[in-house]
């Protein structure tokens, strides 16, 4: 940690709501995307952002600095986004085919698409979102590991410290990561070449 950023934590733990908005700045883009790459939705990701910001500033009067200030923030980030995917797997899905019911007779669901313009739609962004689609189909323990070592690039240390277990649980969870990633986009592939073949 620099003097200059050591100074802004000083000002932030004492209430000083611009030192903290100076520290916080070059964190909100890295808390951002890993939320983004958790969940997969900008929308999403840009109110989580705000929750871990909010979060951050109400607690970081408790921060020991008995790790980095970036290991901390990828600990609420974490935290967060596993909230939040696990109040996803407690609410109730509707089917977007179902009809609505009404007191004069069933309506079809009119949902706008967000799915980008023949124009917009480039080789890139295809496997972006193969990628990031596949991301999300892991459990949430590869999903995390695969972000923080290969999207967020943190050291086996830091991530170790993030998630509050052994660098060598670490490892083993990133290679059991990696290969359940490369299984989804190996069946996915799959379903690509049969889907030109038919």
């Amino acid at each position: 940690m620099s003097d200059r950023e050591k100074d802004l934590l000083e000002g932030a733990k004492s209430g000083d709501v611009a030192a903290f908005e100076q520290l916080i700045e070059s964190y909100q883009k890295k808390i951002f995307n890993m939320a983004l790459r958790m969940l997969g939705n900008y929308d999403d990701a840009g109110d989580l952002t705000q929750e871990v910001l909010i979060r951050i500033y109400k607690s970081i009067r408790s921060f020991k600095e008995q790790s980095s200030f970036s290991t901390w923030i990828y600990r609420i980030t974490t935290n967060v986004c596993l909230d939040e995917i696990r109040r996803r797997k407690n609410r109730k899905v509707i089917s977007l085919d179902e009809e609505i019911k009404l007191d004069d007779g069933d309506m079809k669901r009119q949902i706008e698409s967000d799915e980008p313009s023949p124009e917009e739609t480039a080789e890139a962004e295809d496997l972006k979102k193969i990628v990031n689609d596949a991301i999300a189909r892991l459990s949430e323990e590869h999903r995390i590991a695969i972000v923080l070592r290969d999207i967020q690039g943190l050291s086996y240390e830091e991530i170790a410290e993030v998630l509050k277990c052994p660098e060598g649980t670490v490892k083993s969870r990133i290679n059991r990561a990696r290969q359940a990633l490369k299984n989804v986009l190996a069946s996915k592939r799959e379903l690509l070449l049969d889907g030109y073949v038919k």
